[in-house]
């Protein structure tokens, strides 16, 4: 059932209208009957990752509803101005929306909008944040958790069928984002990134799709298949190395992306086309898995080029 979660007039005979996808299972799990799972992604225009997940996953539950007990809810666009335009804020209003929430109702069109969502999501007993890298990186599939919301996250992250979680330190977190919203409102929400900017990996969305499931197996709301990968590494800031180029030119990688380095290995070279010279050669500080490698080959000095979460965790 398709319902309309806001809607607002807009310039120029423009409507903005946000609306989710909410499956209501035909299963009779009495543990899984009264739960709720929300789904959202394109919270940010550019990241388009969570696209294929949202089609996908409703696909997959369209066509097995006696097999889900309790209700799904998919909010596919929640920024859909930013879809349309490929823009990560809201066109017109130049406004972060992850940086909005929880908004205000009797506020701008985006902190109403914000505040419409926080209130049509909160409640669900988990909400999955889905979120891509921008087009400078490609990330593996991981979550990130605030350490102030650990202990109540990290026992069900593994189920989403990531490579690592990934726990921030609470100083690095911003209070404004979705996620830490709905965290403090007392609804379990999981932010998952992966990917790359304005393009869609199919294998990364077809393992999310089953992790999802997984997740709802887990809260007695799925009776159907799904696949389950390895637990994830869990990690803390420490032990993630960044890896940043001192010079600018192309970027041209020779590691590859989502494999274990050794120290010392050769991650890629930074050449300058005008000279033909080779000005960096980006080695590993550390052994590890390269779970971030640079997408987009043009750099500057300070970019970031890689990051490697180290062996010993």
């Amino acid at each position: 059932m398709i319902e309309t979660v806001f809607s607002a007039e807009l310039p120029v005979s423009e409507h903005l209208t946000i609306q989710k996808n909410r499956i209501v299972g035909l299963g009779h799990d009495k543990k899984g009957s009264g739960r709720r799972l929300a789904i959202i992604t394109g919270v940010h225009g550019d990241e388009l990752e969570g696209q294929y997940v949202a089609f996908e996953l409703a696909r997959r539950l369209k066509a097995s509803p006696e097999l889900l007990s309790g209700t799904i809810d998919i909010y596919p666009a929640v920024n859909p101005l930013g879809i349309n335009s490929i823009e990560r804020s809201v066109p017109m209003f130049d406004v972060d929306l992850n940086r909005t929430f929880p908004g205000d109702e009797h506020g701008e069109l985006t902190e109403t909008l914000a505040a419409a969502v926080i209130d049509n999501i909160s409640g669900a007993d988990v909400a999955v944040d889905i979120h891509a890298s921008n087009i400078f990186l490609r990330e593996m599939p991981q979550i990130r958790i605030n350490e102030i919301s650990a202990d109540t996250l990290l026992p069900i992250a593994p189920l989403l069928n990531v490579d690592y979680v990934w726990v921030h330190a609470s100083s690095t977190v911003l209070e404004s984002t979705l996620a830490y919203t709905l965290n403090e409102r007392g609804t379990r929400t999981l932010v998952v990134e992966t990917g790359v900017g304005m393009r869609i990996t199919r294998d990364y969305g077809e393992r999310l799709v089953d992790g999802i499931l997984r997740l709802a197996a887990s809260l007695g709301m799925w009776a159907g298949r799904f696949r389950a990968y390895r637990a994830p590494i869990v990690s803390r800031d420490g032990a993630v190395s960044y890896l940043n180029a001192e010079a600018g030119g192309i970027f041209l990688p020779e590691a590859e992306h989502g494999t274990p380095v050794i120290a010392g290995q050769r991650i890629g070279i930074i050449a300058d086309t005008l000279t033909g010279e080779v000005t960096q050669t980006i080695t590993a500080p550390t052994s590890g898995l390269l779970f971030t490698l640079r997408e987009y080959p043009v750099v500057y000095p300070g970019s970031l080029v890689a990051r490697i979460l180290e062996d010993e965790q």
